[in-house]
C-alpha cells in the first residue's frame, strides 16, 4: 500500500526522506559496522551527530549565541515540571496565560512547588481565542511569564509575541516550531517536544538564555538541573540517542527544502486552503477558533451532524486519510498540518471533505 497521508497531531508524520535514510542506516551507520541504536553516545560518531544536529537546529532557528541549547528525554509536559524548579525560588510567583488545554496542563505541572498565578484565560470562551493583552493580570516580582504558543487541541495559536515587561518570556513551541521564523531573543525560553515538527516522540528541545542558568531555583537533582545539562552537553546520562539521530535527520530535511521561511510560505497556503474548504462549505462544516487566532498547524472542525462522525472518518481512512479524529476534549475532526504534510495531502483532504458533502449533504 501506498503510504497514507497521516494527520496525526503527535507522534507526527516525518518526512518519507527522513524515515527512508533512517531505514537505511539502520542496520549500519557510517562505517561503525553497528547500528545507530547500538553505537556509544561517548563515541566519537554519535558525538559528531549530536554536534550537527545542535549546530543544524542553531542554522534553522537564527538561536543566538548567548542561548544554550539542551536535548532531554521526555516531552513537553517534563519541561513544564521542571520549569519551576530551575528558575523560580521556593513559593515565588509564576504567570500563566492560559488559552487551551495545554497551558492548563503547564499551570497543574508548576503549581505543586511556586504560586503558579493564572495570569489569564480564555476557558471562559471555550478557548477559542487567545487572551487579549490587555486582559493579562501579569504579577509584579514574578519568576517569568509563561505562554503556549500554539495549542494543539483546541486550534489556536498565537500569531503576534506577547511583551511581557521585565519578567522572561517562556513559550512552549511543542507543535509550531520550525513552523515559521521566530525572534528566540525575545523569550527567555523555549521549549518543544519534537514529535510534531522536529523528529520523533521521546526527545524534547530546551533553548534557555544562558544568563537564566545562573538561577538558583530549588533543590532538585543534578539530572534534573538545566545548567548541568548545558554543561555536560545534555549527556548527564545515556541519551535518547535514536531519537537525536533522527531529530537531526529532520532538521537537515527542513535547512534543504528551504528553511523557516519556506516552510511559512507552505503551511500559511496549506492553511489557508483548509479553512476556506470549511468556511465554504455553508455550515456543513465548521470551526468555531476566532479568526485570528486560528492554528495554521492544528485544524479541529465539526460535522454540522454529529451522527456522520464515523463514516466520515472510515470513509476518509479508506481514501488514504488518516488520524482525523478530534481529541476527546472536543470531539469531532482535527488535522494536523505540521511540516511534514505536503500541499498534495491537504488538497486530497480539501477534495474528501467536498465529495463526502456532496453524498452526505
Amino acid at each position: 500500500m501506498p503510504r497514507a497521508y497521516n494527520f496525526a497531531p503527535g507522534p507526527a508524520m516525518l518526512p518519507e526522506s527522513v524515515l527512508r535514510q533512517a531505514q537505511a542506516e539502520l542496520l549500519e551507520f557510517g562505517t561503525t559496522g553497528a547500528s545507530i541504536l547500538e553505537i556509544s553516545h561517548r563515541g566519537a560518531d554519535f558525538m559528531a551527530v549530536a554536534q550537527k544536529a545542535e549546530a543544524d537546529l542553531r542554522t534553522l532557528l537564527a538561536i543566538p549565541d548567548d542561548y544554550a541549547v539542551i536535548f532531554t528525554a521526555g516531552g513537553a509536559t517534563t519541561v513544564q515540571a521542571l520549569l519551576p524548579l530551575n528558575f523560580a525560588a521556593p513559593g515565588q510567583a509564576a504567570d500563566y496565560v492560559v488559552s487551551g488545554h495545554w497551558g492548563k496542563t503547564a499551570i497543574k505541572q508548576a503549581a505543586h512547588c511556586i504560586d503558579a498565578r493564572t495570569a489569564a484565560s480564555s476557558e471562559a470562551g471555550g478557548f477559542r481565542d487567545v487572551p487579549a493583552r490587555s486582559t493579562w493580570q501579569l504579577s509584579k516580582d514574578a519568576a517569568y511569564v509563561h505562554v503556549t504558543a500554539n495549542e494543539t487541541i483546541h486550534g489556536v495559536e498565537w500569531r503576534e509575541i506577547p511583551e511581557v515587561d521585565n519578567a522572561p518570556l517562556v513559550a512552549d513551541f511543542s507543535s509550531s516550531i520550525a513552523s515559521e521564523p521566530l525572534d528566540i531573543s525575545r523569550f527567555g525560553i523555549v521549549y518543544a517536544g519534537a514529535q510534531k515538527n522536529l523528529g520523533p516522540v521521546g526527545i524534547t528541545v530546551v533553548i534557555v538564555r544562558r544568563d537564566l542558568l545562573a538561577r538558583a531555583g530549588q533543590p532538585r537533582a543534578p539530572i534534573f538541573d538545566y545548567a548541568a545539562q548545558a554543561k555536560a552537553e545534555s549527556m548527564l546520562n545515556t541519551p535518547p540517542s535514536w531519537n537525536w539521530y533522527v531529530l537531526g535527520l529532520t532538521v537537515q530535511w527542513m535547512l534543504d527544502e528551504g528553511g523557516v521561511a519556506e516552510f511559512a510560505r507552505r503551511n500559511t497556503r496549506k492553511a489557508a486552503l483548509l479553512y476556506a474548504a470549511i468556511d465554504g462549505s455553508g455550515g456543513f462544516y465548521r470551526n468555531e477558533v476566532a479568526t485570528a487566532a486560528r492554528s495554521r498547524m492544528n485544524v479541529p472542525f465539526f460535522l454540522h451532524d454529529a451522527a456522520l462522525d464515523k463514516v466520515f472518518l472510515e470513509h476518509a481512512r479508506q481514501a488514504g486519510l488518516v488520524a482525523l479524529k478530534g481529541h476527546r476534549v472536543l470531539g469531532g475532526m482535527r488535522a494536523s498540518l505540521y511540516n511534514a504534510m505536503p500541499e498534495a495531502g491537504v488538497q486530497a483532504l480539501v477534495n474528501f471533505m467536498q465529495e463526502f458533502q456532496s453524498a452526505h449533504g
